[in-house]
């Protein structure tokens, strides 16, 4: 027995020493092995025995947009097509207590940060995270490109609205209760923005600026499937940040465009507005669904404090609404308070119909005579009707068509004409402009979009 035991044991010692696996830096590690799947389309790559999952997001939007029916005098509107968006992520949960993720954007040949995360999720009902993302303010803004019932987002959503900033964030949902609160910080989407940040940190010692932003959602109708009441309110205390440009810095700027990407004039902008000291940024939204009725409304203000004492008021509103025609179900993200992908009613597809009204109002100061000290971003109307196609869980078609109504002020910083004069020349000077002024113009875009 002994003699047999000694042969064997070299053997046992091989085998064990053949399955230990190590990494590049020579380190002993632990391994298991993984079970591939395609999940709707999207690889995951997932463990039988851990709560590790590894699996990719990638979406690609290609765009194209014709415009018509400006006025004669206006600067011209060129019809164009655009990759929208061409996004690679990479998400995981590494275990229990751990989820990271990785997301850029190389639409149109450049490379653009968006999410970079790192999230403890061990408390049950309570997501604990650092990084790159999106502040939790408008439900339009949280809600992924991959589910907007238009192809663009509302114009105030542009104009005020937070997107990705580096911060900290606590979110709880639970049932009927939803909350969130986060510091952030600057922006870093890219090369300009950390440029910005150097400079101004090298250069003149600017602080880089925070912001502090909180949410909370009341959803009385947790209980149902089939139906859904999200009632919002957020509020965001915001500074000066120091991912502006070095020359920009301490200045006060909003602006949009008529919601649309592919036409690159940006009537709505209050242009730079100096000695800029906070902002006082909410909103109130009321959304829900029930089966395939969907709809969603928000009005958002930001009150802008500046160092002399003065205050500037902007805001905008939206109200719109989607139904799926062939039976389809709409879903609500009860995590992430915001509305998901839709349950088709066919095995060929859905179609929903849509429509929108939207506003944006950059004008603080409504006196109509010309006084340099006053701030005229421009103000706009905007009605859209939409058909999103679903084909199937990865593949949507999107056709838009919207009238844009512009006033005298939205002309661009002063760069865009804005009506005609009392000799009937085209002027770029709000103030003297005579009879109708503006420029109104009619739109219709496409998107062809897939998700894997």
């Amino acid at each position: 027995m002994l003699i047999a035991s000694l042969v064997l044991l070299p053997l046992f010692s091989s085998v064990a020493q053949e399955t230990q696996k190590f990494n590049q830096y020579g380190v002993a590690v632990t391994s298991d092995r993984l079970d591939v799947e395609a999940q709707d389309g999207i690889l995951v790559l997932s463990s039988p025995n851990t709560r590790y999952k590894l699996w990719f997001d990638i979406r690609v939007q290609a765009d194209g947009a014709a415009f018509f029916g400006a006025p004669s005098w206006a600067d011209k509107i060129g019809t164009g097509v655009q990759i929208r968006r061409a996004r690679f992520a990479v998400k995981g949960q590494i275990d229990e207590n751990w989820y990271g993720e990785f997301d850029m954007d190389l639409a149109n040949g450049l490379v653009e940060l968006k999410d970079a995360i790192v999230r403890y999720t061990g408390v049950p009902n309570l997501d604990i995270q650092v990084g790159n993302f999106k502040e939790n303010f408008s439900i339009q803004r949280n809600t992924t490109s991959r589910y907007l019932m238009f192809m663009e987002r509302p114009m105030v959503c542009s104009a005020l609205t937070p997107s990705r900033h580096l911060g900290f964030n606590v979110k709880y949902a639970k049932d009927w209760i939803w909350a969130s609160a986060g510091i952030f910080g600057p922006e870093f989407a890219g090369a300009e923005e950390w440029t910005n940040i150097a400079d101004n940190n090298k250069d003149y010692g600017r602080p880089c600026g925070y912001s502090l932003t909180a949410k909370t959602v009341f959803r009385p109708l947790y209980q149902l499937d089939n139906a859904s009441l999200h009632i919002g309110l957020a509020y965001s205390y915001r500074t000066p940040l120091a991912s502006e440009a070095t020359g920009d810095w301490g200045s006060f700027r909003a602006s949009c465009r008529n919601s649309t990407s592919i036409n690159r004039k940006k009537y709505i902008d209050t242009n730079l507005v100096p000695n800029y000291d906070h902002s006082h940024l909410f909103t109130a939204e009321l959304a829900g669904h029930w089966e395939g009725l969907r709809y969603e409304a928000a009005y958002i203000g930001n009150v802008a404090q500046f160092k002399d004492g003065a205050s500037k008021y902007f805001s905008g509103w939206y109200v719109q609404a989607g139904y799926l025609l062939f039976g389809g179900k709409q879903r609500y993200d009860s995590k992430g308070a915001k509305y998901t992908k839709v349950e088709r009613g066919r095995k060929w597809g859905d179609i929903e119909l849509c429509g929108r009204v939207e506003t944006v109002d950059l004008n603080a100061d409504k006196a109509l005579a010309p006084n340099l000290q006053k701030v005229m971003g421009g103000s706009a109307m905007a009605y859209t009707l939409g058909i999103n196609y679903y084909v199937n869980n990865n593949v949507k078609f999107q056709l838009n068509y919207q009238f844009n109504d512009n006033d005298r002020f939205a002309n661009g910083k002063n760069k865009l004409f804005s009506g005609l004069d009392e000799n009937g020349a085209p002027t770029k000077d709000p103030y003297k402009t005579v009879g109708k002024a503006g420029v109104d113009y009619h739109m219709v875009s496409l998107r062809f979009e897939i998700d894997f």
